[in-house]
């Protein structure tokens, strides 16, 4: 009778003989467009689709709107288990304008170890290993018990309302499982399970206006606004009252080294801390013109251990000097930090794996991101990440190397395996 690491070695085994595949498909999906906002998925959907018809394997749509499909599948096992679910998103930040001469955001191109393209590492990268777990799973099925459920998803990127949200909302019983595990970036040197939490605000301030020449007419709204930007600042000092078994484990000096080896130098230094961003600005009309009106968009990011409530409290004190700015708070993507039990069996189970395959092992670490699969977490399902580098989401030249993905690829297929096999 195969045993597990049978079954490993035969993932692994596959793995390297669909390599030239598994690039080609990241390429392929990579060129298939699906910027959000405007967040039109369907191109990249019917990609998907078209991967999961040729493999025979099942699954269906389920959307409340035409242009933002989501894909559903599962696969029974030989017996009645546990229910582990794969998640992924399809969309991907908002296009960029390309540079003539320059490598065009869409390319899928492969070259020196590099796979490029808008959203490579967030995370068509992650959710290419989501649909080879899943077609390596589904020829394993009469090893495995329980479930494993495909989640493939439109709007993460404008907070999951009409993606992950729905799903929870309309099929919660198809979806929530026991497990999830999700291929967001996470850098291959942590495992993440937990993340922060956003508050996104519209802050408007209005004057009367003026011409420039004549300041003694009205205030100006740009100038209350370069004040409430610097006062702002006084919310990354609020005090997080984080659990102590997290604080252990982000105080631990090699669980620190990796925050910053895979989220950038001195992402340790602020995981445990609130932020903010002051994204979008706007304001004025013409140079010599008083500006009646500045629009700051703003978002503070918040550790485990800092609620939403009290933040919008902070913020309303800061606001209460600031009698002409008005305050709109953007629901749509404002949510609590989440995160789940660091030393759960699939946590170990995924670290284990990673280990075998890079010969690191991943820590476990809080995300300074967000991702669907708080989702999971609200639900007191637990839900961990682990995916290729972040270090170049969203920005030009975005890629991942042909190793990252062949890696998340492999710790995902063999995690969910394992999960679910029978020996285990």
């Amino acid at each position: 009778m195969p045993t597990a690491t049978d079954i490993t070695r035969q993932i692994e085994d596959w793995i390297e003989e669909d390599r030239d595949e598994i690039v080609a498909f990241l390429s392929g999906f990579l060129q298939a467009k699906s910027p959000n906002p405007p967040g039109d998925t369907r191109e990249a959907s019917a990609y998907v689709e078209a991967f999961l018809t040729r493999n025979a394997l099942p699954y269906r749509l389920v959307s409340a709107q035409d242009h933002l499909p989501n894909i559903v599948g599962s696969i029974d096992g030989a017996s009645a288990g546990r229910h582990l679910v794969l998640n992924g998103h399809m969309d991907v930040f908002p296009a960029i304008e390309d540079i003539p001469g320059e490598r065009g955001q869409w390319s899928g191109d492969v070259t020196e170890g590099r796979v490029y393209g808008r959203g490579a590492a967030d995370m068509k990268c992650g959710t290419t290993a989501a649909l080879f777990a899943y077609r390596y799973a589904a020829r394993l099925k009469d090893r495995l018990t329980g479930r494993l459920t495909l989640t493939v998803v439109s709007d993460e990127e404008t907070g999951g309302r009409w993606g992950t949200g729905y799903l929870m909302e309309t099929i919660p019983d198809e979806v929530v499982g026991d497990c999830c595990l999700d291929g967001e970036p996470s850098g291959l040197a942590t495992l993440r399970f937990g993340e922060k939490g956003a508050l996104r605000a519209v802050l408007t301030t209005k004057t009367k206006g003026a011409h420039g020449a004549y300041p003694h007419l009205s205030e100006s709204a740009v100038k209350i606004a370069a004040m409430l930007v610097r006062d702002l600042e006084s919310l990354a000092e609020l005090e997080p009252e984080l659990p102590d078994h997290i604080v252990r484990i982000l105080a631990q000096p090699d669980t620190q080294t990796a925050m910053d080896a895979s989220l950038g130098d001195g992402a340790a230094a602020i995981v445990g801390k609130a932020t903010v961003n002051v994204g979008v600005i706007r304001g004025g009309l013409k140079v010599n013109m008083m500006p009646d009106e500045c629009v700051l968009e703003v978002e503070i990011r918040m550790p485990p251990g800092l609620a939403r409530a009290r933040v919008e409290k902070a913020l309303g004190d800061v606001l209460a000097r600031y009698p002409s700015t008005s305050c709109q708070i953007r629901n749509d993507h404002s949510y609590e930090s989440s995160w789940c039990d660091p030393d759960h069996e699939m946590a170990a189970i995924l670290q284990d794996v990673a280990e075998g395959v890079t010969g690191r092992r991943p820590l476990p670490i809080i995300s300074l991101g967000g991702s669907d699969a708080r989702y999971w977490r609200y639900r007191g399902v637990p839900a961990y990440l682990y995916g290729p580098s972040p270090k170049t989401m969203g920005r030009r030249n975005e890629h991942v190397t042909i190793d990252e993905l062949l890696t998340v690829v492999k710790v995902h297929a063999i995690s969910a395996v394992r999960y679910l096999c029978r020996e285990n």
